[in-house]
């Protein structure tokens, strides 16, 4: 019985079909391509310690944030004790660190992965990079380069050029490689010096590498030969197998961006199902309602409730079955094109097949069954609950009213909701703020058909005043069912909302950047180099003392950043010199001395200090990345962190412990009379043997500063574009079922003189009052939630909060124009109904 009624109205169930359709398909997508990315990346770590059986490195790693930490160097001179090893067939240093390439024009060579610069392994097994073009390098200055990496920067063999190590080293192509056999090491761009030169521009020290790579004799297996290894090894050095380094360097470089891309992903697809759950209920709401005669006329003729209940479920499970196997499919397609996509776009994702898992199909399409027939229980316990008398009634019984329950329960949620928002806003109590957010989220659709008369007068005001009786008729049928208008309503506000809640948060950022900058830099132009992914090279330390003997300029000054365990907790350090810096940045109050730093004194920002209870003269203990454990004091306390961050060394402090150094930011100020036109041209010039890294003027810092935000949010919308298309179908479905519902309606209409595009415009103007409707009431909840996500997370009280008028606009527009074209193919089929037909029609 159910699938028969499933035959016969099948136009009835179309939205509902695509929304479950595009809701699973994106799903499924997400999680085929978190798994073939999981895979890529594996294989290609997997990859690089391919032939290394055993990897020699620092025990102890110092992290600060998220990224992979820093180690101590590995002196070569183990290298004797570990190749007298039984089992042991081959060790060689490995030297890793960043190194970015300079094209022939003289600009570096922009990657949006790592930049990575190494010594070449002589020994083919432990080197996953294999010569397929010239030789290796030999002589100083020799450089071999990844194939891709050559032609991104468009070098060939015997070109010379520069690489950014930061600081600049001639070079010389002689060789070019490929990694596992390919031409790209997924994003990476990789130049391989000699081991005398990787150890002099990528090491602290001569005689020191990143790690050793060991290789074993045939027969002995990896857990054996490192146990053997380690017996020989310092205590502050240990061995790990092959297998085990990779798996690590994966999780510390890969995991934990894989781990927010695909949640993130998840949480979109979340979201478009919960917008698609909205419209699937109300496609059935209103096909029960439109059903009531016929649902009643089974119950005259002995169908038990159950069995009518039942049926629709039938129809639910039928089109969830259907449209859920079908969005595997497209799910895989999405998957597919995303593959292709990211990589055209910069991000650095290896290449590779698409991986497809059983619990990549599985969840999904439980996951669509779920929604569609859960969002069909309510109606079909209605439709269950219909009396036989209703056969004798002309017209569809739905309920337009609204109980004073719904309007109760709602009222109360939501002054709870906004109660412990702006609670959690105040206090930056990101809990509460959350709980009110779901609280007055809720509420909304709760009131949903209480606030519906009210806005679908306000909004549809000027559509009757401007279209005449076309437009007052549009605005009465979008008043005739609240119930049905706000569920239609609500699916559009839901994406509407979180598009504007991003939208407010990028604002924001942006806002809260421009402020820092504006409020702390006091220099007139500053050199940045981005640094994308795990790549860039930084500035070289050497550029600031050159800028700085500029006629034009008056005080330069180099931001390092260095990593250290301070009192047991990893920091990072910003290494400059604290006196000049004071002079460019705004650093506020400041107690104790900055002159008087030297190499045992450190400046700490305020509320880091009085987060420990530290003051002037304090002393705290430091441990570096090269082992060793020194008591510092704390020379002086400063108000104001912004850019210079939270702890302020000296170069001479941190010297004996560096790494790579490299600055991050050079502030530059200029002398009384020179133009930033004029000066910052003159810093360009100087800038050039240095690989021309960005020189910028205070907006243009802060502009680029903010660049990662407007990537961030372009991402954003573009997966919210998917919830936002699956609310206008809803809203075209709906509009739909109420032309075939309204079709003798419509015929009388059409009978006393309204024309077909006076009927067109008609039902159009419905869906764009409806659209409005969910656009304002969208924008409204996103821009609250904004806010109060914004003053939660502002824990230091100096973020900004701002509104996009323009971004925010740009919303209302496209919801609208959106409204336009939801209803579109409704208003033509409206307008092609045969007259007599429809006057007949029962």
């Amino acid at each position: 019985m159910g699938l028969a009624g499933l035959r016969a109205h099948k136009r009835r169930f179309a939205g509902t079909f695509v929304a479950v359709f595009l809701g699973v398909a994106f799903l499924a997508g997400t999680m085929v391509m978190g798994d073939t990315l999981r895979a890529s990346f594996g294989a290609l770590f997997g990859d690089a310690n391919s032939g290394t059986d055993t990897v020699v490195r620092g025990a102890d790693q110092i992290k600060a944030g998220r990224g992979p930490g820093v180690r101590e160097p590995v002196p070569t001179d183990l290298i004797a004790a570990v190749r007298k090893v039984p089992g042991v067939a081959a060790v060689a240093p490995d030297i890793e660190g960043a190194g970015q390439l300079v094209k022939p024009d003289g600009t570096s060579l922009d990657t949006k992965g790592p930049t990575v610069a190494a010594n070449w392994i002589d020994d083919p097994r432990l080197n996953p990079y294999h010569l397929v073009d010239g030789r290796a390098p030999t002589r100083p200055g020799d450089a071999v380069l990844l194939r891709d990496t050559a032609t991104q920067a468009g070098l060939h063999l015997g070109d010379t050029t520069l690489l950014r190590t930061p600081d600049p080293v001639r070079i010389r192509i002689v060789g070019l490689a490929t990694f596992g056999g390919q031409d790209k090491q997924g994003g990476s761009t990789y130049t391989a010096l000699t081991t005398a030169d990787a150890q002099r521009y990528l090491m602290p020290r001569p005689g020191e590498a990143t790690t050793l790579k060991v290789r074993a004799d045939a027969g002995i297996g990896q857990a054996e030969l490192t146990r053997r290894v380690a017996a020989v090894l310092p205590a502050r050095f240990e061995a790990l197998t092959g297998q085990q380094a990779s798996t690590e360097t994966e999780s510390a470089t890969a995991g934990t961006f894989l781990t927010a891309f695909t949640t993130l992903l998840v949480v979109f697809a979340g979201i478009a199902l919960l917008v698609a759950t909205f419209s699937i209920h109300n496609t059935f709401a209103i096909v029960v309602a439109q059903r009531t005669r016929e649902n009643a006329l089974l119950r005259a003729l002995g169908a038990t409730r159950r069995q009518v209940l039942g049926s629709a479920l039938a129809e639910a499970a039928a089109v969830a079955v259907t449209a859920s196997g079908l969005g595997l499919l497209g799910g895989i397609g999405i998957a597919a094109g995303l593959q292709a996509l990211f990589p055209a776009a910069g991000f650095p994702f290896p290449d590779s097949g698409l991986v497809i898992k059983a619990v990549a199909m599985a969840v999904p399409l439980a996951v669509g069954v779920l929604v569609c027939v859960g969002s069909a229980v309510l109606p079909a316990v209605r439709a269950g609950r219909t009396a036989p008398i209703a056969a004798l009634r002309d017209s569809a019984a739905e309920s337009v009213g609204v109980s004073r329950w719904r309007a109760l329960s709602g009222a109360v949620a939501g002054a709870a909701g906004v109660t412990l928002t702006v609670i959690g806003a105040a206090g930056t109590t990101v809990p509460a703020a959350a709980v009110g957010a779901v609280l007055t989220l809720a509420a909304f659709v709760v009131l949903g058909p209480v606030a519906a008369p009210v806005a679908v007068r306000v909004l549809g005001a000027p559509v009757a005043r401007l279209r005449g009786v076309t437009g007052r008729l549009a605005r009465r049928n979008a008043l005739r069912s609240p119930r049905r208008t706000a569920a239609t309503a609500t699916a559009l506000m839901i994406g509407v909302a979180v598009v504007s809640l991003f939208a407010v948060l990028g604002a924001s950022m942006k806002a809260t950047l421009n402020q820092t900058v504006n409020r702390s830099f006091a220099g007139d132009v500053a050199v940045n180099e981005p640094v994308y992914g795990a790549g860039g090279s930084g500035i070289s330390p050497r550029l600031a003392p050159a800028v700085a003997k500029l006629p034009q300029v008056q005080q330069a000054v180099g931001l390092g950043r260095g990593i250290a365990e301070i009192d047991g907790a990893g920091r990072q350090l910003t290494v400059t010199d604290p006196v000049a810096l004071s002079r460019l940045l705004d650093l506020g109050t400041v107690r104790g001395s900055l002159a008087g730093l030297g190499t045992r004194s450190i400046a700490v920002a305020r509320p880091e200090a009085d987060k420990h209870g530290w003051t002037t003269g304090s002393r705290v203990t430091i441990a570096f990345a090269d082992g060793q454990r020194l008591p510092f004091t704390i020379g002086a306390v400063y108000g104001q962190a912004d850019l210079a961050g939270d702890y302020l060394m000296t170069r001479a402090a941190w010297a004996p412990h560096r790494t790579q150094d490299k600055d991050t930011l050079v502030a530059i100020s200029f002398r009384p009379g020179v133009s930033i036109a004029a000066g910052k041209a003159a810093v360009e010039k100087a800038v050039v043997p240095f690989g021309s890294p960005d020189v910028q003027t205070k907006s243009e810092y802060a502009t680029s500063s903010a660049a990662g935000i407007n990537t961030f949010l372009t991402l954003i919308y573009a997966l919210l574009a998917l919830a936002v298309l699956i609310a206008l179908l809803g809203i075209a479905n709906t509009l739909t079922l109420a032309v075939h519902e309204r079709t003798r309606e419509l015929g009388l209409l059409r009978a006393v003189g309204q024309t077909r595009a006076q009927l067109r415009a008609m039902v159009r103007w419905e869906s764009v009052v409806v659209a409005a409707f969910g656009t304002a009431g969208g924008l409204g909840l996103g821009a609250f939630l904004g806010w109060a996500l914004v003053r939660a997370t502002d824990s230091s009280g100096t973020g900004a909060f701002a509104v996009p008028p323009v971004s925010l606009g740009v919303v209302l527009l496209v919801g609208v124009l959106a409204g336009v074209l939801a209803g579109w193919r409704p208003a033509r089929r409206a307008a092609r109904l045969d007259v007599l037909r429809a006057i007949a029609a029962d």
